[in-house]
């Protein structure tokens, strides 16, 4: 009798620690939407791919503190995902979704835009909504104060540029006219940053002067005490109507 309830405690501790995560966290399904949002959870839990994956076509994670995107790779069928108010940066990867046609963005800790277009126009190709707002990848002044309107501009011409099929980006629609301007000039709205090892290498250890060892001028006339200069009188007068601004004037002229 003793060993019999031995085995069934043993049994129930087991089954707690199998206990599903959607216990924890609140998370709700309905008709192919699945939405677990303002949990704070870190990463896509296991609960979610064991249960929804296969059935999912809308995916809500937003107001979480996602800072990876492991297991989104189980969620083959998914068409929108909403990953607003994360904290996801420039190391999260997008596995390849073909379905997917609309993903969201906005406020996360994305900086590096060409890297995100990269990995976008990689594995999801039939993106057409996308929206980066509060990113500093997306340049207005949801993420800094020192953009403006032509910054922001730029900034759709290249992404435009880059994803074509795009029909609707951050919170405007994308024209005919647009779509035309960005492929005409988008191929040179790309802004380069340097990064902190190139900037750091311009100047030497002090910080104060530039550390580059180029110099226009010769050799001969770059220490102070060898300088090679000479002051004298111009015995050249110039005549001429074109003077220029008249920039050779004789004193006894003024």
């Amino acid at each position: 009798m003793a060993e019999d309830e031995g085995k069934q405690e043993e049994i129930e501790t087991e089954s707690k620690k199998l206990q599903p995560e959607a216990d924890k966290i609140q998370i709700s399904f309905q008709d192919g939407q699945l939405s677990c949002i303002g949990e704070d959870i870190e990463e896509i839990p296991m609960t979610l791919v064991d249960s929804y994956s296969k059935v999912t076509r809308r995916l809500d994670l937003s107001f979480n503190k996602l800072r990876n995107l492991q297991r989104l790779e189980e969620f083959p069928n998914l068409e929108e995902l909403i990953l607003d108010n994360n904290e996801l940066g420039d190391d999260a990867h997008f596995p390849t979704l073909k379905l997917l046609h609309t993903l969201t963005l906005n406020k996360n800790k994305l900086t590096n835009l060409e890297q995100l277009l990269q990995n976008i126009q990689n594995n999801l190709p039939n993106l057409t909504y996308l929206s980066l707002l509060g990113n500093i990848a997306c340049p207005n002044q949801l993420s800094a104060q020192d953009k403006d309107e032509e910054d922001y501009q730029r900034y759709r011409y290249y992404v435009l540029y880059r994803l074509p099929s795009l029909k609707f980006l951050d919170s405007t629609t994308v024209s005919k006219e647009e779509l035309a301007e960005a492929k005409r000039t988008g191929s040179f709205m790309r802004v380069v940053r340097a990064t902190e090892e190139e900037i750091e290498g311009a100047y030497d250890v002090s910080g104060s002067s530039p550390g580059s060892s180029f110099s226009p001028l010769p050799k001969s006339t770059r220490a102070v005490d060898q300088h090679i200069g000479t002051f004298g009188k111009s015995k050249y007068i110039y005549y001429g109507r074109h003077s220029e601004g008249n920039r050779f004037i004789r004193n006894n002229d003024l």
